[in-house]
């Protein structure tokens, strides 16, 4: 059992970590300019062209300190929160039962073919998300009654939509009503129990994460 907890957990990671780059990589080529775009045009100025009388000098203007608003923010270091739900005695789950248990929970299926816990009904806001732990994380809806699926990863980018304990304790109570839905074990991100005594943990690291960025 130890050994199976140590491959989904490796599994589960790489999950993960996949999405996270790919998600990065769409929001820094979504933030840059399209090819071709004509670069801004700068009017020119009537004072700029003035012409100068002979023996005047040019009076240059002072130099202008760039203002603190004008300054990019700093970039903020992202922080990943993860649980894992798996089946019991090295089982499986059915594609479709665990399907209707992630729809009952209110999650949807949606970018990267996995399914997302949304504030409201904006898509670009996702407060957390299940990948499966079948390779390569997204579920196939086309023929669910033939899967079996081994656990899911739920987890969570901070900062996101919301705040992070309120998002925490949204994704914590997700992965516990899977687990008694399905009669399944509710892991922490080592594989380990998700005792009370590390749920409080993880959320005062997530408070802690939170007062980091605020202070910032």
């Amino acid at each position: 059992m130890e050994g199976l907890r140590w491959l989904l957990l490796l599994f589960g990671l790489l999950v993960i970590a996949g999405v996270y780059v790919y998600s990065r990589r769409d929001r820094e080529r979504k933030s840059r300019p399209a090819p071709g775009a004509p670069a801004q045009r700068v009017e020119p100025s009537f004072d700029d062209a003035a012409p100068v009388a002979a023996g005047q000098e040019t009076e240059h203007p002072p130099a202008v300190e760039p203002d603190a608003e004008d300054e990019p923010a700093p970039a903020v270091e992202e922080k990943i929160v993860t649980l894992r739900v798996v089946a019991r005695n090295r089982g499986t789950f059915a594609g479709d039962e665990l399907v209707l248990t992630l729809r009952g929970i209110g999650m949807r299926h949606g970018r990267f073919g996995i399914f997302h816990r949304y504030e409201s009904d904006d898509d670009s806001k996702i407060i957390f998300s299940a990948a499966s732990l079948v390779e390569p994380g997204s579920f196939d809806l086309t023929n669910l009654e033939a899967q079996r699926i081994p656990g899911i990863s739920l987890f969570m980018v901070l900062p996101g939509p919301l705040d992070g304990a309120q998002a925490y304790d949204l994704m914590v109570a997700a992965g516990r009503a899977v687990s008694k839905s399905l009669g399944a074990e509710l892991l922490d991100e080592s594989g380990s129990t998700f005792s009370i005594q590390r749920e409080r943990y993880l959320r005062e690291e997530i408070i802690q994460y939170q007062h980091g960025i605020k202070v910032a």
